[in-house]
């Protein structure tokens, strides 16, 4: 699989994942958040238990580079895997595998990380981390789509595309997004769509939802008059 990027808003303290590829359905293997805990993607020839796993080792208080490398090093194929993991707090730790398909490897910066294989080139990693630095202050899921955008324009998956995901946690263990493109031949430009349907009603609504510390608007009325303004405010 693909390339990916982890990031955390230090404002909002949201965490998020974004993901695209030339493969079927890369939001099922990919990417997992939660919130106040941490994001994580395991790709190449992806091992799926390694991102929740990192997840698990985050929420039980081990720092990102000690929860990667245990995990790495029980897994029999990690020459073959690529996997990445941020923790809430912003720190973050890599791996690609000697054995991932090139043009493969990663880089980071202060609260993000990208990671990726079968690529046109390192450049593709370069643009992707550059258009996140450089919109710093808008929201964090369209910062990581222009992001993904960037790398795409860069060269992007050197096979092709197919599919793409995002998916953003707040302070919840749910997602208070969570999109996927499985099967499209322009899988941003889809993603992009689905997120400016989100933002129209959705993101209102999950913001209402119950959640570890609140037990969320029960009165339906109360519900309407609070969409009814948000949506006329985003107008």
């Amino acid at each position: 699989m693909t390339w990916s990027i982890l990031a955390r808003d230090p404002a909002t303290g949201e965490v998020g994942v974004a993901v695209t590829t030339r493969n079927f359905a890369v939001g099922l293997l990919c990417p997992a958040t939660e919130g106040g805990v941490g994001a994580a993607a395991s790709q190449a020839l992806a091992n799926p238990l390694i991102a929740p796993d990192a997840l698990a080792r985050l929420r039980a208080g081990e720092a990102p580079e000690a929860a990667l490398a245990a995990l790495i090093a029980a897994d029999p194929g990690r020459d073959q895997r690529q996997a990445h993991v941020l923790a809430a707090d912003g720190r973050s730790a890599r791996h690609t595998g000697p054995a991932c398909i090139p043009w493969c490897g990663h880089d980071a910066a202060e609260d993000v990380s990208v990671a990726g294989n079968m690529l046109a080139g390192p450049e593709v990693i370069a643009a992707t981390l550059e258009a996140f630095i450089a919109t710093a202050g808008r929201r964090l899921s369209e910062r990581l789509i222009l992001a993904l955008e960037a790398g795409q324009a860069a060269g992007g998956d050197k096979r092709g595309r197919q599919s793409a995901a995002l998916q953003v946690s707040g302070r919840d263990p749910y997602p208070d997004l969570d999109l996927r493109v499985d099967d499209h031949p322009d899988p941003l430009s889809e993603l992009r769509r689905l997120h400016g349907v989100a933002l129209r009603r959705f993101v209102h609504f999950r913001s209402l939802l119950p959640g570890r510390d609140h037990p969320g608007v029960l009165d339906r009325a109360v519900i309407d008059r609070v969409l009814t303004a948000r949506l006329a405010a985003a107008r």
